[in-house]
């Protein structure tokens, strides 16, 4: 799987509310009402993630939750991360 460039990520980006490419990566971060609601927002995530064999980088602190995807393999941004990004975005919508 090809990496996007720079450029191609952001017309990507463009579609994306609230997410944003750094360091090789897009990232995005959400706050919640209670751990318990971040908790589980990681838990519908990361049923899906597992369908898709794609994982976020995510780091949880009380109710705030960062993600940053990118292709490991591809060393870069590649459509596993915009359709992963698109998941998130109607889940947590």
């Amino acid at each position: 799987m090809k990496a996007y460039t720079e450029k191609e990520i952001n017309e990507k980006l463009d579609k994306f509310e609230g997410w944003e490419f750094e360091e090789n990566a897009i990232h995005t971060a959400f706050e919640f009402e209670n751990f318990k609601e971040a908790f589980s927002a990681m838990t519908r995530i990361a049923f899906e993630a597992e369908k898709m064999q794609h994982h976020p980088d995510w780091h949880n602190v009380y109710n705030t939750l960062n993600i940053t995807l990118s292709t490991h393999d591809a060393d870069g941004v590649t459509d596993k991360d915009f359709e992963l990004a698109k998941v998130i975005d109607e889940l947590l919508g």
